[in-house]
């Protein structure tokens, strides 16, 4: 059986957008929340306004439509919230990919598929109102979370509902309904829920790396199409 990324590769012409972006006139910058960054204090993480401020400051100077970046990144930002702190071992290792920009950017599904569940994940730190699609492409299945939506995203959905590619499935939500965050979409893919309905782990436990990540493959193999150029650690297409 093909992998995650050669059925990937061999539908190239069939995945649609997820956000809207013009290669010749938008730009993307990558954006580090890992202990490298040291331009991001425990003041502004602690304070959803001034990192909302920061991030706008950061896409402003470059000119940038949106920030982008988080695949298998060791996060030092999730120090903000107690929502990652269970147990001894903390969870830092961030699962999916983050899509930074402004609140109200409107988010398409790229690819024919069903609603397989959809949650609103209300705590500090969390996805606040999520979706997660399943998708069938040439036999191999797979879901992707959407989270840090507008909560008026879930309006109307039903689990098993058809989704068609290129359809406008939600909006990215203010803090008071991402989960206390800068607007962002969390893109995540996971290639079996288990018995998760509406939500699943973004961020895991180092120890646990291995294991989250051959579940959770890279989603850089589907965004790369959309934006039309290589970022780092991901395949051109």
């Amino acid at each position: 059986m093909k992998t995650f990324e050669e059925v990937i590769l061999a539908n190239v012409s069939s995945i649609q957008r997820i956000v809207d972006f013009d290669p010749e006139s938008d730009q993307l910058l990558p954006l580090d929340f890992t202990a490298h960054n040291k331009d991001l204090s425990g003041e502004t993480l602690a304070d959803t306004e001034l990192f909302s401020n920061w991030v706008n400051e950061k896409l402003s100077e470059q000119n940038a439509r949106y920030g982008i970046g988080g695949y298998n990144e060791h996060r030092t930002i999730y120090t903000r919230s107690a929502h990652f702190d269970t147990g001894e071992e903390p969870r830092r290792l961030h699962l999916g990919v983050d899509i930074w920009g402004a609140t109200g950017t409107v988010i398409y599904n790229f690819y024919d598929a069903t609603v397989h569940s959809f949650a609103y994940n209300n705590h500090f730190g969390d996805y606040g109102a999520t979706i997660i699609l399943s998708y069938d492409m040439e036999g191999f299945k797979f879901n992707a979370l959407y989270g840090h939506l507008s909560l008026a995203s879930l309006s109307g959905l039903k689990a098993g509902d058809f989704v068609p590619a290129g359809k406008n499935i939600a909006t990215l939500g203010a803090k008071e309904e991402n989960g206390n965050w800068p607007p962002h979409l969390h893109f995540q893919i996971i290639k079996e829920m288990g018995d998760w309905k509406g939500d699943y782990p973004g961020v895991c436990k180092f120890s646990e790396r291995d294991i989250y990540l051959a579940n959770c493959p890279n989603p850089n193999f589907i965004l790369d199409i959309n934006f039309k150029r290589a970022m780092p650690d991901q395949i051109s297409v």
